[in-house]
Protein backbone atom coordinates (compact mmCIF):
# COMPACT_ATOMS: atom_id res chain seq x y z
CA UNK A 1 0.00 0.00 0.00
CA UNK A 2 1.38 3.26 -1.12
CA UNK A 3 1.20 6.08 1.12
CA UNK A 4 0.86 10.02 -0.22
CA UNK A 5 3.07 11.70 1.68
CA UNK A 6 4.18 11.80 5.40
CA UNK A 7 0.88 12.15 6.66
CA UNK A 8 -0.80 9.54 4.69
CA UNK A 9 -1.04 6.90 7.69
CA UNK A 10 -3.92 5.61 9.05
CA UNK A 11 -4.32 3.85 12.31
CA UNK A 12 -5.58 1.04 10.69
CA UNK A 13 -1.94 1.08 8.66
CA UNK A 14 -0.22 0.29 11.97
CA UNK A 15 -3.18 -2.87 12.44
CA UNK A 16 -5.30 -1.22 14.51
CA UNK A 17 -9.21 -2.05 13.16
CA UNK A 18 -11.67 0.96 15.07
CA UNK A 19 -14.63 -0.21 12.89
CA UNK A 20 -13.73 -3.92 13.96
CA UNK A 21 -14.03 -3.03 17.55
CA UNK A 22 -17.14 -1.58 17.03
CA UNK A 23 -19.04 -3.93 15.35
CA UNK A 24 -17.41 -6.69 18.29
CA UNK A 25 -19.38 -4.44 20.58
CA UNK A 26 -22.67 -4.43 18.91
CA UNK A 27 -22.45 -7.98 18.06
CA UNK A 28 -21.85 -8.94 22.06
CA UNK A 29 -24.56 -6.26 23.49
CA UNK A 30 -27.05 -9.39 23.46
CA UNK A 31 -25.01 -11.36 25.79
CA UNK A 32 -24.41 -8.68 28.08
CA UNK A 33 -27.62 -7.35 28.42
CA UNK A 34 -28.54 -11.25 28.93
CA UNK A 35 -26.73 -10.98 32.62
CA UNK A 36 -28.59 -8.20 33.61
CA UNK A 37 -29.72 -8.62 37.66
CA UNK A 38 -30.80 -5.81 40.23
CA UNK A 39 -28.43 -3.51 40.95
CA UNK A 40 -27.03 -3.79 37.23
CA UNK A 41 -29.27 -2.57 34.50
CA UNK A 42 -26.96 -0.33 32.49
CA UNK A 43 -25.89 -0.92 28.31
CA UNK A 44 -21.85 -1.18 27.84
CA UNK A 45 -20.51 1.84 26.30
CA UNK A 46 -20.04 4.28 28.63
CA UNK A 47 -16.85 5.51 30.78
CA UNK A 48 -17.33 2.77 33.57
CA UNK A 49 -20.05 0.64 34.70
CA UNK A 50 -22.15 1.14 37.16
CA UNK A 51 -24.12 -1.09 40.16
CA UNK A 52 -26.38 0.11 42.59
CA UNK A 53 -25.86 -2.13 45.95
CA UNK A 54 -29.15 -0.90 47.74
CA UNK A 55 -31.21 -2.64 44.45
CA UNK A 56 -29.32 -5.68 44.92
CA UNK A 57 -30.75 -5.90 48.43
CA UNK A 58 -27.60 -4.99 51.32
CA UNK A 59 -27.63 -2.99 53.98
CA UNK A 60 -24.07 -3.02 55.24
CA UNK A 61 -22.05 -4.76 53.09
CA UNK A 62 -18.68 -5.41 53.17
CA UNK A 63 -16.84 -5.67 49.00
CA UNK A 64 -14.76 -8.49 47.98
CA UNK A 65 -12.37 -8.40 45.10
CA UNK A 66 -11.32 -10.84 42.98
CA UNK A 67 -9.11 -11.05 39.81
CA UNK A 68 -7.43 -13.84 37.07
CA UNK A 69 -6.97 -15.40 33.98
CA UNK A 70 -7.39 -18.36 32.21
CA UNK A 71 -3.59 -19.46 32.00
CA UNK A 72 -2.13 -21.34 29.22
CA UNK A 73 -5.20 -22.95 28.68
CA UNK A 74 -5.87 -20.26 26.36
CA UNK A 75 -2.78 -21.89 23.85
CA UNK A 76 -5.34 -24.93 23.82
CA UNK A 77 -8.19 -23.24 23.02
CA UNK A 78 -5.86 -20.89 19.93
CA UNK A 79 -4.81 -23.45 19.04
CA UNK A 80 -7.93 -26.01 18.46
CA UNK A 81 -9.70 -23.49 17.22
CA UNK A 82 -12.18 -23.58 20.09
CA UNK A 83 -13.21 -20.18 22.21
CA UNK A 84 -17.00 -20.24 23.52
CA UNK A 85 -15.31 -21.92 26.86
CA UNK A 86 -12.22 -19.86 27.94
CA UNK A 87 -15.20 -17.45 28.51
CA UNK A 88 -16.73 -19.30 31.38
CA UNK A 89 -13.51 -20.11 32.86
CA UNK A 90 -12.47 -16.66 33.04
CA UNK A 91 -15.46 -15.94 35.29
CA UNK A 92 -15.12 -19.65 37.51
CA UNK A 93 -11.98 -18.66 38.27
CA UNK A 94 -12.96 -15.53 39.63
CA UNK A 95 -16.28 -15.69 41.30
CA UNK A 96 -15.43 -19.39 42.70
CA UNK A 97 -12.68 -17.28 44.80
CA UNK A 98 -15.27 -14.60 46.21
CA UNK A 99 -18.18 -17.49 47.41
CA UNK A 100 -15.20 -18.73 49.46
CA UNK A 101 -15.71 -15.79 51.72
CA UNK A 102 -19.05 -15.69 52.13
CA UNK A 103 -19.48 -12.94 49.10
CA UNK A 104 -22.21 -13.25 46.57
CA UNK A 105 -20.42 -12.59 43.19
CA UNK A 106 -22.50 -9.01 41.67
CA UNK A 107 -20.12 -7.58 38.92
CA UNK A 108 -17.66 -8.52 36.51
CA UNK A 109 -15.60 -6.65 34.26
CA UNK A 110 -13.04 -8.44 31.09
CA UNK A 111 -9.77 -7.20 29.55
CA UNK A 112 -9.39 -9.34 26.36
CA UNK A 113 -5.84 -8.16 24.09
CA UNK A 114 -5.16 -9.82 20.69
CA UNK A 115 -3.02 -9.03 18.23
CA UNK A 116 -5.52 -8.18 15.34
CA UNK A 117 -9.22 -8.39 15.96
CA UNK A 118 -11.26 -10.77 14.81
CA UNK A 119 -15.05 -10.10 15.83
CA UNK A 120 -16.60 -13.16 15.09
CA UNK A 121 -14.05 -15.00 17.88
CA UNK A 122 -14.32 -11.98 20.11
CA UNK A 123 -17.91 -12.27 20.22
CA UNK A 124 -17.72 -16.16 21.15
CA UNK A 125 -14.95 -15.37 23.81
CA UNK A 126 -17.69 -12.42 25.16
CA UNK A 127 -20.72 -15.02 25.02
CA UNK A 128 -18.58 -17.89 27.24
CA UNK A 129 -17.99 -14.78 29.86
CA UNK A 130 -22.20 -13.95 30.12
CA UNK A 131 -22.00 -17.83 30.20
CA UNK A 132 -20.34 -18.02 33.33
CA UNK A 133 -21.88 -14.50 34.63
CA UNK A 134 -25.25 -16.01 34.18
CA UNK A 135 -24.41 -19.20 35.89
CA UNK A 136 -22.36 -17.07 39.06
CA UNK A 137 -25.71 -14.77 38.93
CA UNK A 138 -23.23 -11.64 38.37
CA UNK A 139 -23.57 -8.48 35.79
CA UNK A 140 -21.05 -8.28 32.96
CA UNK A 141 -21.12 -4.37 33.23
CA UNK A 142 -18.05 -3.80 31.38
CA UNK A 143 -14.71 -4.50 29.55
CA UNK A 144 -11.68 -3.11 27.31
CA UNK A 145 -10.88 -5.21 24.27
CA UNK A 146 -7.21 -4.37 22.94
CA UNK A 147 -5.88 -4.36 19.37
CA UNK A 148 -2.17 -4.27 20.22
CA UNK A 149 -0.22 -5.73 16.58
CA UNK A 150 3.43 -6.23 17.86
CA UNK A 151 2.33 -7.64 21.45
CA UNK A 152 0.55 -10.46 20.23
CA UNK A 153 1.37 -12.60 17.46
CA UNK A 154 -0.48 -15.53 15.26
CA UNK A 155 -3.85 -15.06 16.29
CA UNK A 156 -2.83 -15.17 20.38
CA UNK A 157 -4.96 -13.73 22.74
CA UNK A 158 -5.11 -13.08 26.64
CA UNK A 159 -7.64 -13.02 29.01
CA UNK A 160 -8.15 -11.19 32.11
CA UNK A 161 -11.14 -11.05 34.65
CA UNK A 162 -12.55 -9.11 37.48
CA UNK A 163 -15.02 -9.52 39.57
CA UNK A 164 -17.28 -7.91 42.72
CA UNK A 165 -19.12 -9.31 45.29
CA UNK A 166 -20.46 -8.46 49.00
CA UNK A 167 -21.69 -9.99 52.05
CA UNK A 168 -23.65 -9.07 55.03
CA UNK A 169 -20.84 -7.34 57.56
CA UNK A 170 -20.13 -10.13 59.79
CA UNK A 171 -20.99 -13.19 57.79
CA UNK A 172 -17.42 -13.18 55.69
CA UNK A 173 -15.82 -16.80 55.31
CA UNK A 174 -13.99 -18.59 57.18
CA UNK A 175 -15.47 -18.13 60.20
CA UNK A 176 -13.32 -18.12 63.48
CA UNK A 177 -14.94 -21.34 65.36
CA UNK A 178 -12.79 -24.00 62.97
CA UNK A 179 -12.46 -26.82 65.68
CA UNK A 180 -10.64 -30.23 65.44
CA UNK A 181 -12.70 -32.99 64.03
CA UNK A 182 -14.22 -30.31 61.85
CA UNK A 183 -15.38 -32.62 58.39
CA UNK A 184 -13.92 -31.74 55.14
CA UNK A 185 -16.25 -32.30 52.15
CA UNK A 186 -14.99 -32.01 48.95
CA UNK A 187 -17.41 -30.92 45.86
CA UNK A 188 -16.22 -32.72 42.22
CA UNK A 189 -14.44 -30.24 39.95
CA UNK A 190 -15.38 -30.60 36.31
CA UNK A 191 -11.93 -31.60 34.70
CA UNK A 192 -8.22 -29.91 34.78
CA UNK A 193 -9.83 -26.84 35.66
CA UNK A 194 -7.94 -23.75 34.73
CA UNK A 195 -4.80 -24.37 36.38
CA UNK A 196 -1.80 -27.21 35.57
CA UNK A 197 -1.98 -26.01 31.62
CA UNK A 198 1.76 -25.62 31.05
CA UNK A 199 2.49 -29.20 32.31
CA UNK A 200 -0.53 -30.29 30.04
CA UNK A 201 0.58 -29.52 27.29
CA UNK A 202 4.23 -30.45 27.67
CA UNK A 203 2.23 -34.01 28.51
CA UNK A 204 0.06 -33.25 25.18
CA UNK A 205 3.19 -32.87 23.62
CA UNK A 206 4.92 -36.21 24.72
CA UNK A 207 1.89 -38.09 23.27
CA UNK A 208 1.95 -36.82 19.99
CA UNK A 209 -1.46 -36.47 19.67
CA UNK A 210 -3.29 -33.39 17.76
CA UNK A 211 -5.67 -31.32 19.17
CA UNK A 212 -8.06 -32.93 17.06
CA UNK A 213 -7.67 -36.22 17.55
CA UNK A 214 -10.08 -38.17 19.87
CA UNK A 215 -9.25 -38.13 23.74
CA UNK A 216 -8.02 -41.21 25.14
CA UNK A 217 -9.60 -40.51 28.45
CA UNK A 218 -13.26 -39.56 26.67
CA UNK A 219 -13.73 -40.74 22.87
CA UNK A 220 -16.53 -39.12 22.67
CA UNK A 221 -14.56 -35.41 22.32
CA UNK A 222 -11.24 -34.43 20.44
CA UNK A 223 -8.59 -34.00 23.15
CA UNK A 224 -8.82 -30.29 22.58
CA UNK A 225 -12.52 -29.89 23.43
CA UNK A 226 -12.22 -32.58 26.28
CA UNK A 227 -9.29 -30.50 27.62
CA UNK A 228 -11.40 -27.07 27.61
CA UNK A 229 -14.15 -28.61 29.49
CA UNK A 230 -14.82 -25.20 31.84
CA UNK A 231 -14.28 -24.88 35.30
CA UNK A 232 -17.25 -25.80 37.26
CA UNK A 233 -18.23 -22.31 38.84
CA UNK A 234 -20.13 -23.59 42.45
CA UNK A 235 -21.33 -20.33 43.49
CA UNK A 236 -25.40 -21.26 43.61
CA UNK A 237 -24.77 -24.31 45.41
CA UNK A 238 -22.85 -22.82 48.07
CA UNK A 239 -24.54 -19.52 48.61
CA UNK A 240 -27.61 -21.84 48.93
CA UNK A 241 -25.98 -23.88 51.80
CA UNK A 242 -24.22 -20.82 53.39
CA UNK A 243 -27.80 -19.03 53.30
CA UNK A 244 -29.92 -22.35 54.18
CA UNK A 245 -27.93 -24.52 56.76
CA UNK A 246 -25.80 -21.41 58.22
CA UNK A 247 -23.16 -23.85 59.38
CA UNK A 248 -20.21 -23.51 56.72
CA UNK A 249 -17.10 -23.10 58.58
CA UNK A 250 -14.90 -22.75 55.66
CA UNK A 251 -14.37 -22.97 52.13
CA UNK A 252 -11.51 -23.46 49.95
CA UNK A 253 -11.28 -23.29 46.27
CA UNK A 254 -8.44 -25.61 44.78
CA UNK A 255 -6.72 -24.06 42.65
CA UNK A 256 -2.50 -23.51 41.59
CA UNK A 257 -0.91 -25.52 44.16
CA UNK A 258 -3.58 -27.87 44.56
CA UNK A 259 -5.18 -29.08 48.62
CA UNK A 260 -1.25 -28.55 49.74
CA UNK A 261 -1.17 -24.91 48.98
CA UNK A 262 -5.02 -24.04 49.28
CA UNK A 263 -6.31 -25.94 51.86
CA UNK A 264 -3.83 -24.09 54.39
CA UNK A 265 -4.95 -20.69 53.16
CA UNK A 266 -8.24 -21.15 55.44
CA UNK A 267 -7.30 -22.42 58.64
CA UNK A 268 -5.90 -21.46 61.72
CA UNK A 269 -2.22 -22.19 62.25
CA UNK A 270 -3.12 -24.58 65.26
CA UNK A 271 -5.24 -26.74 62.69
CA UNK A 272 -4.07 -29.11 59.90
CA UNK A 273 -6.03 -30.90 57.08
CA UNK A 274 -6.44 -34.73 57.09
CA UNK A 275 -7.16 -35.75 53.45
CA UNK A 276 -7.90 -39.50 52.94
CA UNK A 277 -7.45 -39.80 48.92
CA UNK A 278 -8.92 -43.17 48.52
CA UNK A 279 -12.41 -40.53 49.05
CA UNK A 280 -11.25 -39.10 45.52
CA UNK A 281 -13.12 -40.30 42.32
CA UNK A 282 -9.90 -39.07 40.27
CA UNK A 283 -11.67 -38.53 36.65
CA UNK A 284 -9.86 -39.78 33.65
CA UNK A 285 -7.94 -37.43 32.30
CA UNK A 286 -5.80 -37.30 35.43
CA UNK A 287 -5.16 -40.77 35.39
CA UNK A 288 -4.32 -40.23 31.30
CA UNK A 289 -1.91 -37.04 32.35
CA UNK A 290 -0.37 -38.73 35.31
CA UNK A 291 0.60 -41.94 32.93
CA UNK A 292 1.60 -40.47 30.05
CA UNK A 293 3.88 -37.43 31.68
CA UNK A 294 4.71 -40.04 34.31
CA UNK A 295 3.68 -37.13 36.60
CA UNK A 296 4.32 -38.60 40.52
CA UNK A 297 1.10 -38.79 42.96
CA UNK A 298 2.16 -35.84 45.12
CA UNK A 299 3.46 -33.99 42.06
CA UNK A 300 -0.10 -34.56 40.77
CA UNK A 301 -1.40 -33.17 44.31
CA UNK A 302 0.33 -29.53 43.98
CA UNK A 303 -0.53 -29.01 40.24
CA UNK A 304 -3.72 -29.96 39.50
CA UNK A 305 -7.19 -30.33 41.60
CA UNK A 306 -7.28 -34.12 40.67
CA UNK A 307 -10.97 -34.42 40.87
CA UNK A 308 -11.92 -32.31 43.82
CA UNK A 309 -12.34 -28.09 42.68
CA UNK A 310 -13.90 -27.30 46.07
CA UNK A 311 -13.24 -28.23 49.68
CA UNK A 312 -16.26 -27.67 52.53
CA UNK A 313 -15.47 -27.01 56.49
CA UNK A 314 -18.09 -27.69 58.80
CA UNK A 315 -19.28 -29.02 62.34
CA UNK A 316 -19.28 -33.05 62.03
CA UNK A 317 -23.07 -32.54 63.42
CA UNK A 318 -23.78 -30.78 60.56
CA UNK A 319 -22.02 -32.54 57.52
CA UNK A 320 -24.94 -34.71 56.49
CA UNK A 321 -27.01 -31.66 56.35
CA UNK A 322 -24.78 -29.67 54.34
CA UNK A 323 -24.06 -32.68 51.90
CA UNK A 324 -27.77 -32.56 51.40
CA UNK A 325 -28.29 -29.43 50.25
CA UNK A 326 -25.13 -29.02 47.74
CA UNK A 327 -26.48 -32.71 46.30
CA UNK A 328 -29.84 -31.43 45.65
CA UNK A 329 -28.40 -28.12 43.85
CA UNK A 330 -26.49 -30.94 41.54
CA UNK A 331 -23.04 -31.51 43.08
CA UNK A 332 -21.14 -34.38 44.11
CA UNK A 333 -19.87 -34.46 47.20
CA UNK A 334 -17.60 -36.67 49.30
CA UNK A 335 -16.36 -36.88 52.56
CA UNK A 336 -12.49 -35.70 52.36
CA UNK A 337 -11.53 -35.89 55.78
CA UNK A 338 -11.02 -33.80 58.97
CA UNK A 339 -9.01 -31.34 60.66
CA UNK A 340 -6.97 -32.63 63.00
CA UNK A 341 -4.12 -30.78 65.05
CA UNK A 342 -0.96 -29.18 63.90
CA UNK A 343 2.27 -29.47 65.53
CA UNK A 344 4.85 -26.40 65.06
CA UNK A 345 6.61 -27.05 61.79
CA UNK A 346 4.04 -29.43 60.16
CA UNK A 347 2.56 -28.86 56.96
CA UNK A 348 -1.16 -27.79 56.69
CA UNK A 349 -2.18 -30.96 54.85
CA UNK A 350 -1.70 -34.78 55.51
CA UNK A 351 -2.61 -37.57 53.33
CA UNK A 352 -3.76 -40.52 54.24
CA UNK A 353 -4.40 -43.44 51.24
CA UNK A 354 -3.70 -43.09 47.51
CA UNK A 355 -5.01 -41.08 45.08
CA UNK A 356 -6.68 -43.85 42.21
CA UNK A 357 -4.82 -42.62 39.35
Amino acid sequence: MSQSGRNGLTYSDAGVDIDAGNLLVEKIKPAVRSTRRPGADGEIGGFGGLFDLKAAGFSDPVLVAANDGVGTKLKIAIDAGIHDTVGIDLVAMCVNDLVVQGAEPLFFLDYFATGKLDPDQGAAIVGGIAAGCREAGCALIGGETAEMPGMYSGGDYDLAGFAVGAAERGRLLPAGDIAEGDVILGLASSGVHSNGFSLVRKIVGLSGLDWNAAAPFDTEKSLGAALLEPTRIYVKPLLKAIRETGALKALAHITGGGFPENIPRVLPKHLAAAIDLNAISVPPVFSWLSRTGGVAQNEMLRTFNCGVGMIVVVAEKDAARVAEVLTAEGEKVVTLGRMIARAEGDAGTRYEGKLAL
